[in-house]
């Protein structure tokens, strides 16, 4: 595996064009130059919520960009600080490990389920194999009202996806299959009395 991360590497430094035009993905370490300030100068993870930190510019979207896309949104974040336009290089230094053991996150179980709690699970279970961590349901679970609720980092905003066990892979709500995020809570909540 080191030596495909390296060819790659390798790969993308003999191309620069392959290099500006790489996706980059949460847990890639990208290098950043600003020719007009070297004391910016520095290496920055794209962090889980898919963005990097950077000073002048704050937190700037970078996963599923471009290398060339996230060049120019540095240019563009740092631009009033100067005088000119600043010139902003940014390179890949190294690619996410898809294989890095003790990449884990904490979610969160709770409602009608046999041990609900907080749960440290590997980085990219899915929806459905989270569930199984509990034990089962209670027989007062509501299972056609799953809820998986997440909060936006960048933003602090929860969204709330339904599940339906009955029906799981109807295409009207989420998939089993959904991975789960760090900090994500599962609800499985108390039946009604006709349901």
């Amino acid at each position: 595996m080191k030596f495909l991360i390296g060819f790659i590497l390798l790969l993308m430094t003999a191309l620069p064009g392959f290099a500006q035009n790489y996706t980059l993905q949460a847990g890639d370490v990208v290098t950043i130059e600003v020719l007009e300030d070297s004391s910016l100068n520095r290496s920055a993870m794209v962090l889980p919520d898919g963005t990097i930190t950077f000073p002048f510019a704050g937190s700037v979207r970078a996963a599923g960009r471009t290398v060339s896309q996230v060049q120019s949104s540095l240019r563009q974040a740092l631009a009033p600080n100067f005088a000119t336009q600043p010139t902003v290089f940014v390179s890949v230094n190294q690619l996410k490990n898809p294989n890095a053991s003790g990449s884990s996150i904490d979610i969160y179980i709770v409602g009608q389920v046999n041990a609900p709690g907080i749960y440290q699970v590997e980085s990219g279970i899915s929806f459905l194999q989270a569930l199984t961590q509990t034990g089962g349901f209670t027989p007062f679970a509501a299972t056609k009202r799953i809820q998986l609720r997440r909060t936006d980092p960048a933003t602090g905003r929860e969204s709330i996806f339904l599940f339906n066990l009955k029906a799981a892979g109807d295409g009207k709500q989420i998939s089993g299959n959904t991975q789960l995020r760090d900090g994500d809570v599962i609800l499985v909540p108390e039946r009604h009395l006709f349901e």
